[in-house]
């Protein structure tokens, strides 16, 4: 299944890629006991890690909603032809993303809008293709809902020195630039209403813009939460960061957070890069958290 229905909203998930991120588990979370991966290394493989190489497993895909005759995209992976020097596992990716997202009934000329809910290189890709030698937004017809503070934060104009150092270069030139250039951009702070069930919130720490997207219809909840966490293993170590927060103690305290309001309110938990069955349903456990169960989609198959 690549399809689940929530009260009125559908939910579809769209493949980029799916495989090895070429970190070890301590250099990805380096805040996370090794005994954790230990203890979780059984139920972790092969979906989470890959046990032969002692490296993270990583998604990265989009969730395709559809709600209130709008079509809509939850972030935008890491797009094709695209210069990544210091990310060598994305550098001038090529994947099949659009005919994917055709596959699921979604031409670029469809989309209404597209969330970033984050302006990290693996979120802003297909915001933008490669038209001759120029980026061109992607879906001509979208409003794009970029967090201001991410906007500000990731324009070179500004001069910010970002953890996360170079990882990031060349994104906002032709990722994010041109979609602002277009007149595609709606830059949001605090709160976004998008329609009477979907809202966007400022959930700070990964980035200063870091955003959730919350999904409420008839009696159903969901989260749509970004990279708030990577793994599932933070479920289990809600204060365990990956080593591209930004902002350490805030990206802990948002996630506690979301991860709480999740448990109390019987909410999916849906990340970007969870690969497995892609969503998760949790339960408080003493100050942490555990896993009470899995949506629905239907497992990627190894890439490596």
């Amino acid at each position: 299944m690549e399809q689940i229905k929530l009260g009125t909203v559908t939910i579809t998930r769209v493949w980029e890629y799916y495989g090895s991120v070429d970190m070890a588990p301590d250099a990805f979370f380096p805040e996370t006991p090794k005994e954790v991966w230990d203890d979780s290394a059984t139920w972790l493989t092969p979906h989470f890690l890959n046990s032969d190489t002692n490296s993270v497993r990583s998604a990265i895909q989009t969730w395709l909603l559809r709600s209130e005759g709008k079509t809509i995209l939850v972030d935008t992976g890491v797009g094709n032809h695209k210069d990544r020097p210091y990310a060598p596992v994305w550098n001038r990716l090529e994947t099949d993303f659009l005919a994917n997202l055709a596959r699921a009934g979604v031409e670029p000329e469809d989309v209404d809008i597209v969330i970033n809910t984050h302006l990290h290189i693996d979120h802003v890709g297909w915001n933008t293709y490669l038209d001759g030698r120029r980026w061109v937004p992607t879906f001509p017809n979208a409003t794009y809902l970029m967090p201001k503070d991410d906007f500000d934060f990731w324009n070179p104009a500004n001069g910010h020195q970002p953890l996360l150092g170079r990882g990031n270069q060349n994104v906002f030139e032709d990722s994010v630039a041109p979609v602002h250039q277009a007149g595609q951009t709606l830059l949001w702070e605090n709160r976004h209403h998008i329609d009477a069930g979907l809202r966007l919130d400022a959930a700070p720490g990964h980035t200063p813009g870091s955003s959730v997207l919350t999904l409420a219809s008839g009696t159903d909840r969901a989260v749509f939460v970004g990279d708030m966490l990577h793994n599932p293993v933070q479920i289990l170590e809600p204060d365990a960061n990956s080593c591209f927060c930004e902002d350490p103690a805030g990206a802990r305290a948002t996630r506690r957070k979301v991860l709480g309001w999740a448990a109390d309110n019987n909410a999916l938990v849906i990340p970007a890069h969870l690969g497995g069955h892609g969503a998760v349903e949790v339960a408080r456990d003493g100050s942490k958290f555990a896993i009470k169960g899995w949506a629905p989609f239907a497992p990627y198959t190894e890439q490596g």
